[in-house]
């Protein structure tokens, strides 16, 4: 009798981690930026831009898989992307008219709809951690400038020489932008195009919960303290309990389109799946207005939507199986998900 009521005991204490092993649902899904152009491409650059995206997806999986929340998986994977100097975010940012390097991100959570968001800060090494941390340790939502900085020191936030945003590449960017301007030739060229970068992330964890977010160096040849779309909730960044946004593209008309919030509003009220809803908004709307990018847009049912009117758009998704899928251009095809994720009518 003693061992049937210690086994009764034992079942009641396995039972809640016994429902924790469920069929996992969790899906991350993320970009490195519209406005991706092939001829630009070195093959050690495409190599480099796979593997850094394939790593993303990894180390956003790893939060997934132990039950972490959607959060964590947003976070983790932006991380990876601001630290390498491929995309336009953290070490490889763009570079302002002054010569700087002004970084911009934002975070939110879905299931709360809780966000945070920095704006033109110099020294942060990882700004979508301090967006974090605006979220969870402050009242506020959005701090720019200096006292982003110093709130991220209080909070014991990596902060770093500005020099270490510095790359050649990025540097030549600028030269090229600067004397395209003093020819009257600007916005000529798709390389220095200033509206094009960024990096971002949708999760969707086994809770069924949703987060968005992304970070960007910004505009090449900025100026006036510009800050685009990107930190802006509702226009470069959203998520609540149905739909989450990242954006990539020229930010001034994000914000005027309330992109990310758009794109989720209709799949609210129209049903429109991820991919009907991401077309609409960046492959209609914002171009009507003169403006183009992209963006990737996850629902809470795991479908998935990739929209974009570049030439390519570094993106990439993995499920619960672990396995990543990665894209860069526009003729290639990114697997949907779930498989066959059909449109509702």
């Amino acid at each position: 009798m003693k061992k049937l009521r210690l086994c009764a005991a034992l079942l009641v204490l396995l039972g809640p981690t016994v429902q924790a092993a469920q069929p996992d649902d969790s899906v991350l899904l993320i970009h490195g930026g519209a406005g991706v152009v092939r001829s630009d491409m070195t093959p050690a650059d495409e190599a480099a831009v796979r593997a850094a995206l394939e790593l993303a997806l990894r180390k956003g999986h790893e939060q997934l898989a132990v039950g972490k929340p959607a959060l964590d998986a947003v976070t983790a994977a932006i991380t990876v992307l601001e630290d390498d100097p491929h995309f336009n975010a953290g070490k490889g940012a763009v570079f302002t008219h002054d010569g700087k390097n002004e970084l911009d991100s934002s975070l939110m959570d879905g299931a709360t709809r809780k966000a945070g968001a920095v704006a033109g800060v110099h020294t942060v090494k990882n700004p979508i951690l301090l967006a974090r941390a605006v979220m969870e340790k402050s009242e506020h939502v959005m701090m720019v400038g200096q006292g982003a900085e110093i709130f991220a020191k209080e909070q014991g936030v990596t902060l770093v020489d500005p020099s270490y945003f510095r790359t050649e590449k990025r540097w030549q960017q600028l030269q090229k932008a600067l004397k395209e301007e003093a020819s009257g030739q600007a916005h000529t060229d798709l390389e220095t195009a200033k509206h094009f970068g960024t990096v971002g992330a949708v999760a969707l964890d086994r809770q069924g919960h949703l987060a968005a977010g992304t970070s960007t160096g910004g505009m090449t040849n900025k100026r006036y303290g510009r800050v685009g779309d990107s930190p802006i909730i509702g226009a470069g960044t959203y998520a609540d309990a149905g739909c989450a946004v990242s954006g990539t593209g020229w930010g001034e008309f994000y914000i005027r389109a309330a992109a990310a919030h758009d794109i989720c509003a209709r799949m609210a009220y129209l049903k429109e799946t991820p991919q009907q809803a991401g077309e609409t908004v960046i492959n209609q709307i914002i171009p009507k207005l003169g403006g183009d990018g992209g963006a990737i847009v996850l629902g809470a049912d795991g479908a998935i939507g990739t929209p974009f009117n570049t030439e390519g758009m570094y993106r990439g998704w993995i499920g619960a199986d672990g396995v990543p899928h990665v894209a860069l251009y526009s003729d290639e095809t990114l697997p949907s998900h779930p498989p066959a994720a059909a449109a509702k009518p």
